[in-house]
């Protein structure tokens, strides 16, 4: 039975923050540094046109070339060229200054003899400075996240979801969180012709060229706050140690290869860790149109759980986004297949994802996640054998809204809910029950618009 009681902490921490933004938002919208860009009314003043790709960072680009060279996802992932990502921008010299957003407040509830509860806050900024040398072009980002201190215990409830530790045990039902370090890299590309671009990124801590746009990062997941159940299986490497990648746009094609170090974040969440470059991972992306792209990802990843350091994996994905927006309206898609074959074993574990938003009017938020997803002895926690193996397959249903309460020239902010109705496999019925529920109240937090 849902507690209503708990939901008094998280309305009485939304009515805080809404007054207190709305006591300071009339000081940050006057300062210059937090509008978007204008057109500069001195010609003396205007830019180099081989800066347009700068300009066009808060807008949908009108070629790959152009998509690559905005950097606005995760790593080198790219979304549909005429994706739009809110954004805050500004020139100072011959630098452009981005800066991009959000963050989630949830109160949680589940179902079923292994639910629980948890107020939590899911958080991610992303600051980044770009400039053009003729044709060249230098992109320093960083993406910074407090989920280490807004998530208590070192993981936040969600049935049948499983990966990497807390406290030394493997996480059974529950997301850990992002570290305070999610990514720092410094980019590189060169543009020798209209439709060619050469890049290279590098990064301590960053996302290689495997999986398709990492989940926080991803318009179809904006205003879905908990992690894909499929995550392990599909984008986890967006957090990974010492990556170094290389890549190639050519028209409508984008070939990229990545060395990194393969082991998972460990539960020190403040922290850069080090490792050598023992993993790889190859990635095809291509953009038939500026509303479609699609991926074809595969690595090798060495000893990338800790519960499990002798074994290693061989990921593939594959994945079909979309994006389209008329009028005041947009809609965002996504379909994943993520697969994890331990290599020296016949186990392979498989995740089907398909996620959508639609922002109606620039009113309403409405959005769906459906997953099958194979789990494995993992989620029997102690009694688990040592070799892990796929013991079934999950389906998540996922629905939810958000209603847009407040903007200004900085931010968005909207209330909402959604609701998940799982599936358990036949092995998992007396530990899950037949079909476990969870239900979560979202206050959603934008930057840009």
């Amino acid at each position: 039975m849902l507690r209503v009681a708990l939901f008094r902490p998280f309305l009485r921490l939304f009515v805080l923050i809404f007054l207190a933004l709305e006591a300071v938002s009339p000081i940050v919208c006057q300062s210059p540094t937090q509008t978007n860009i204008q057109a500069p009314e001195n010609p003396s003043d205007k830019m180099n046109p081989s800066m347009d790709m700068g300009m066009n960072m808060g807008g949908s680009a009108q070629t790959l070339t152009e998509n690559v060279l905005r950097h606005t996802t995760s790593g080198t992932s790219l979304e549909p060229s005429s994706t739009a990502p809110p954004m805050l921008m500004q020139m100072h010299r011959d630098w452009m200054l981005m800066l991009h957003g959000q963050a989630s407040v949830v109160e949680q509830q589940q179902t079923g003899p292994r639910g629980h509860d948890k107020l939590f806050s899911a958080n991610w900024i992303m600051p980044m400075a770009q400039r053009n040398f003729g044709s060249s072009e230098i992109t320093l980002r960083a993406m910074l996240s407090l989920e280490p201190a807004t998530i208590s215990g070192r993981y936040y409830p969600e049935l049948f979801q499983q990966g990497e530790t807390a406290f030394g045990k493997p996480i059974v039902d529950g997301q850990h969180p992002h570290n305070l370090f999610m990514e720092l890299a410094a980019l590189y590309d060169y543009k020798p012709g209209e439709q060619t671009v050469l890049s290279l990124y590098a990064a301590p801590v960053g996302d290689p060229s495997l999986g398709p746009v990492a989940f926080p990062h991803r318009a179809s997941a904006a205003e879905d706050p908990l992690a894909p159940l499929g995550h392990h299986l599909e984008d986890s490497t967006h957090i990974a140690y010492e990556v170094l990648t290389g890549g190639l746009t050519w028209h409508k094609i984008h070939l990229e290869a990545s060395g990194f170090h393969g082991r998972e974040p460990g539960e020190n969440r403040w922290i850069i860790a080090v490792g050598g470059l023992d993993s790889w991972s190859t990635r095809l992306t291509v953009a038939p149109t500026r509303d479609w792209s699609a991926q074809y990802s595969v690595g090798h990843l060495h000893s990338p759980e800790a519960q499990h350091p002798s074994e290693d994996v061989l990921r593939q994905t594959a994945s079909i986004s979309y994006h389209h927006g008329w009028h005041s309206n947009s809609l965002d898609a996504l379909a994943l297949w993520g697969r994890n074959h331990t290599i020296d074993s016949p186990t392979n574990a498989n995740g089907y994802l398909f996620e959508a938003i639609a922002h109606l009017h620039d009113r309403h938020s409405i959005w769906t996640r459906i997953e099958n997803v194979d789990r494995t002895t993992d989620l029997l926690g102690a009694s688990a054998p040592l070799e892990e193996t796929v013991i079934g397959r999950v389906q998540a249903f996922t629905g939810g809204y958000a209603h847009h309460l407040y903007s200004n020239r900085w931010s968005v902010y909207e209330l909402g809910a959604q609701g998940t109705l799982y599936n358990t496999p036949l092995p998992l019925h007396t530990l899950y029950g037949d079909h476990p529920a969870g239900v979560a109240a979202v206050l959603n937090i934008h930057l840009g618009k």
